[in-house]
């Protein structure tokens, strides 16, 4: 993947919804082998393991730039996972979900222009209870 010209914009709604919930459906089979209590990064690489097993295209820790007038500016910023070239999932392992996770993902929809992302947090005892979709802009059906 080179960048956000790879990323897929103009996915109908349906299309969206498939993804996130094949997403969903995997997070909870890795939930269930691993249980809550281990780090994000565990979750994260079996997630992606489980995802590629299931015929998803996945990019972890992708690096995300900010263009600032004109120049493209590494801010640091990077997505846990890319799923499909369309949906971006946020992982996370904490005690409490806090609002500036929520903003997190929404500055990364904003960046790339895609429209939907999954805010999971696995530190949870059903991981169905610690998931979020975040909408920036869902398609018309």
């Amino acid at each position: 993947m080179n960048g956000v010209q790879e990323w897929r914009h103009g996915l109908t709604a349906d299309e969206l919804n498939s993804i996130s919930e094949g997403v969903i459906g995997a997070a909870i089979a890795v939930h269930r082998e691993l249980g809550p209590g281990l780090l994000e990064s565990a979750y994260e690489a079996c997630l992606v393991f489980e995802l590629m097993d299931r015929g998803y295209r996945v990019v972890d820790q992708l690096e995300l730039p900010v263009f600032y007038r004109g120049q493209s500016i590494d801010a640091g910023f990077k997505i846990d996972l890319l799923v499909n070239e369309a949906v971006i999932v946020e992982l996370k392992a904490v005690d409490r979900m806090i609002p500036v996770y929520d903003a997190q993902l929404l500055t990364y929809l904003k960046l790339t222009q895609l429209n939907l992302g999954l805010l999971m947090n696995f530190n949870t005892v059903k991981v169905i209870d610690g998931v979020k979709r975040i909408v920036r802009a869902f398609p018309e059906p």
